[in-house]
């Protein structure tokens, strides 16, 4: 919520400097009559508002670099998630004495690829990678493909809340 009320401040003090150097234009186009005002206070307005100007651009940068770093931040943790994920999966297929072919379409399937379309990328018929899906099932000890990528899901999230716990 913080970031929201900085970036509403930056847009209020830019406004409202970028709307006192265009009011006298502003008026002059709309035929706006404008009662001149004492030189040292318009002095004093425009040094405010220059500053603002120069506050608002500032507020605006330190806003994007934390933006950026944030922004790597979260990355760097897609990819840490995304590595653990894949060492899971290979840990897991591993433990299930898959053959290398059956990992391949354990892969596949994890990735929702259908059977048509594993089958096109293996080079084999549907069939065979039937028969290799339904050895990786009861390799698993799974009933179908949701139920297999239920069980990578929730091992993952399982240890995301054991290193949150051994974190607090």
């Amino acid at each position: 919520m913080t970031n929201k009320y900085f970036l509403w401040t930056i847009f209020v003090i830019q406004a409202t400097a970028a709307l006192f150097f265009t009011s006298d234009t502003i008026s002059s186009i709309f035929g706006l009559r404008t009662r001149p005002i004492n030189w040292q206070l318009r002095e004093v307005l425009e040094i405010g508002a220059a500053v603002g100007l120069i506050l608002g651009t500032l507020l605006g940068v330190i806003a994007m670099t934390k933006t950026h770093k944030r922004s790597n931040r979260i990355e760097a943790q897609l990819k840490a998630a995304s590595g653990a994920f894949a060492d899971l999966l290979n840990e897991r297929f591993k433990g299930w004495g898959l053959t290398p072919a059956e990992r391949d379409v354990a892969w596949f399937a994890v990735k929702g690829m259908t059977t048509a379309e594993i089958a096109a990328l293996r080079n084999t018929s549907e069939g065979t990678v039937k028969a290799q899906s339904n050895a990786i099932y009861r390799k698993a000890g799974v009933s179908g493909r949701y139920q297999l990528l239920s069980q990578f899901v929730d091992e993952l999230m399982a240890g995301a809340s054991n290193i949150n716990n051994k974190n607090s």
